[in-house]
């Protein structure tokens, strides 16, 4: 049974609600009723959300699958939570403009240590 991924997984869960809106603000803002509309505003919140919505859910699917596989709770709390501070970081960086490269880098450097920890993690559980 998954006890400490589903927190994780619902935490991000309202990121990702909160870059949508992002979007929806944008694209109202700049007139845009579908896609970016060639709006420099409305394409950086998308890709904002686009990126978040690409790299979560196989971090979480690999949480998941540790937590399945018994590894210990400060593990799993450790990668839960680097991956939600490497993705708000990101997020943070990249929704700025002009674009703050550390927060952006700091944030996808966290979010790989994640995937490439959990996945090694998997073959020591």
């Amino acid at each position: 049974m998954l006890r400490v991924a589903p927190y994780y997984a619902a935490i991000l869960a309202l990121g990702y609600v909160f870059l949508a809106l992002q979007v929806i603000r944008a694209r109202r803002t700049a007139k845009v009723s579908l896609g970016t509309g060639g709006k420099p505003e409305v394409m950086r919140a998308s890709r904002v959300h686009g990126n978040f919505a690409e790299y979560v859910p196989f971090a979480l699917l690999l949480l998941a699958m540790l937590e399945l596989r018994g590894a210990p709770a400060w593990t799993l709390h450790a990668l839960g939570v680097a991956l939600v501070v490497g993705r708000t970081s990101h997020a943070f960086g990249v929704s700025r403009t002009p674009e703050n490269f550390q927060y952006r880098i700091a944030g996808m450097m966290t979010t790989f240590g994640v995937l490439i920890l959990s996945a090694l993690a998997i073959f020591l559980t």
